[in-house]
């Protein structure tokens, strides 16, 4: 069975970090596009981050670069989203989804979701 699995989510104080994981299932990982979006209330979903392609190359949304690093570890089979300098903006269900040609483009294989609150 394919299956992406997020974890890492929490409550968090604005300035802190958090590192979210996605465990995949039932296929390799690297041998898709992968990334992570996220959607908070009353928003549209915003694609946060993507490794595109087997060179691994990566992208960020604006909002998000130089604070967030997406990462894979091939042996675990799992993909990676360090956030730090968290800030109320980031509160949001992040979700990690898996793609065959390009990022959030087309059917995919997504997660549930975790949930990130950012707040004092």
């Amino acid at each position: 069975q394919v299956q992406l699995v997020e974890s890492g989510g929490g409550l968090v104080q604005p300035g802190g970090s958090l590192r979210l994981s996605c465990a995949a299932s039932g296929f390799r990982m690297g041998h898709y596009v992968i990334g992570w979006s996220r959607q908070a209330p009353g928003k549209e979903r915003e694609e946060v981050a993507c490794v595109i392609g087997d060179d691994g190359a990566i992208t960020y949304a604006d909002s998000v670069k130089g604070r967030f690093t997406i990462f894979r570890d091939s042996a675990k089979n799992t993909l990676y989203l360090q956030m730090n300098d968290l800030k109320p903006e980031d509160t949001a269900v992040y979700h990690c989804a898996a793609f065959i040609s390009t990022c959030f483009s087309g059917c995919g294989t997504w997660g549930q979701g975790t949930q990130v609150t950012v707040s004092s």
